[in-house]
């Protein structure tokens, strides 16, 4: 059934265009069909291949059972913090740590939207998204368009569009001019699986900074699945990113030294790999104007401070589906909250190497509860907690880091 309005002129229109199948666009069109107001609008769903992969992982805490529990692949209830002789075991009540696998979370959302009929769905190449009056165009390859009168795109930028080797040029030039902190947080993680038991499955190793800091910001985490199977990722946040072979190097060397003491002789293999680069940073990438809006990590979901998107995400979709219900004016704007700031005082120490990043994270880990510093990465931290975190911190260091941020200095 074709649920799409022709016009005159033989062209088809829709209400909404997600532009791009991603984690942003399929969460907002799952909360868009649980909204009784919005669930029979037309909606064209547009994407270069729906065939997805599990080309993701995201971890997220919550102090309850979530919308996507049944979605969960494992879950923790504690975490532990590594660098040099630091180590340190934090119980997460009364939060849970939680992983969601790319695949599953795909794979739910489409199954649900294609139970209905006005989701249309269309595989193509976007080349640009364009405005004429109060309707937005899609552009895809080959000259067709699709129109709506609102167009929500997670879909970056044609000439942003580039190989992962060449992501630093491109993104890095876009920004040259702004005095707006910028880091990349890129990582590659491998899920690896064992002969033997290597883990404690019960334990999330969160962050361990004993590993090469390549002059910047670098940690391991083990998400371990099972007693023989987990990601293992190295993260790094930097103003470059590195080479393929360069995570491969340092992931090796870590699990070498990681089973030297538990299970020498242990030998595994690489299940999956992923490999990704999120911006780190407030600058804006994408539009936020009628009647296109970017969403997703174009629009700044992220947070800036620490990558973590899928809460965020999903706060961003909640959103924009209560101002389209109420009428409202679209703003898919987040972080506006003094936890904006926060973020850009940490990106400007980072950035300026004013202190490492491991002894930052160390001194918030090793002097705080884990529940305390989730709810401040959510930024749904009261005050109390914000200073309780800040105390954390050395003064001589944050106080002029601060100061710039606020009177926008470089």
């Amino acid at each position: 059934m074709d649920n799409a309005v022709t016009n005159l002129n033989n062209t088809k229109s829709y209400d909404f265009i997600i532009a791009g199948a991603g984690c942003a666009g399929l969460s907002l069109l799952f909360h868009l069909l649980q909204s009784t107001t919005l669930r029979g609008k037309r909606v064209l769903v547009i994407d270069k291949n729906f065939k997805k992969s599990n080309d993701r992982t995201w971890c997220y805490w919550e102090d309850t059972a979530g919308t996507f529990e049944q979605l969960v692949c494992k879950k923790w209830d504690t975490i532990t913090i590594h660098n040099g002789p630091l180590s340190k075991t934090l119980p997460t009540a009364p939060f849970t740590y939680k992983m969601v696998q790319g695949i599953d979370y795909y794979q739910y959302i489409i199954n649900l939207a294609k139970q209905h009929l006005n989701i249309t769905w269309q595989e193509g190449l976007i080349t640009k998204i364009t405005t004429t009056g109060t309707i937005g165009t899609v552009h895809l390859e080959g000259g067709a368009t699709e129109s709506a009168t609102s167009v929500f795109s997670s879909i970056v930028p044609i000439r942003f569009q580039v190989n992962f080797s060449d992501i630093n040029n491109k993104f890095n030039a876009a920004i040259t001019n702004t005095s707006t902190p910028f880091l990349w947080q890129h990582f590659k993680g491998i899920l690896v699986e064992f002969d033997t038991s290597v883990f404690n499955a019960n334990e999330a190793r969160l962050m361990d900074f004993n590993v090469p800091q390549m002059g910047a910001t670098a940690f391991m985490y083990i998400l371990p699945l099972t007693a023989n199977k987990a990601l293992v990722e190295y993260t790094l946040f930097s103003e470059e990113i590195l080479k393929k072979e360069d995570y491969d190097i340092v992931l090796k060397e870590y699990l070498a030294n990681f089973i030297k003491n538990i299970a020498p002789n242990a030998q595994y293999k690489v299940v999956h790999e992923e490999l990704g680069a999120i911006p780190m940073t407030h600058h804006s990438f994408g539009n936020n104007k009628a009647p296109i809006y970017s969403i997703g990590t174009l629009s700044g979901a992220v947070k800036a401070s620490t990558g973590y998107a899928f809460q965020f995400i999903q706060a961003q979709s909640k959103q924009i589906i209560s101002q389209l219900e109420k009428g409202a004016l679209v703003n898919t704007d987040m972080h506006n909250s003094r936890h904006r700031f926060y973020d850009a005082v940490l990106l400007y120490i980072l950035k300026h190497k004013k202190m490492e990043g491991k002894e930052i994270f160390s001194r918030i880990f090793k002097k705080n509860k884990a529940a305390t510093i989730f709810k401040f990465l959510s930024n749904t931290s009261s005050l109390m907690d914000d200073i309780n975190v800040m105390r954390s911190l050395p003064t001589r260091i944050f106080l002029p880091a601060a100061l710039r941020i606020l009177f926008r200095r470089p």
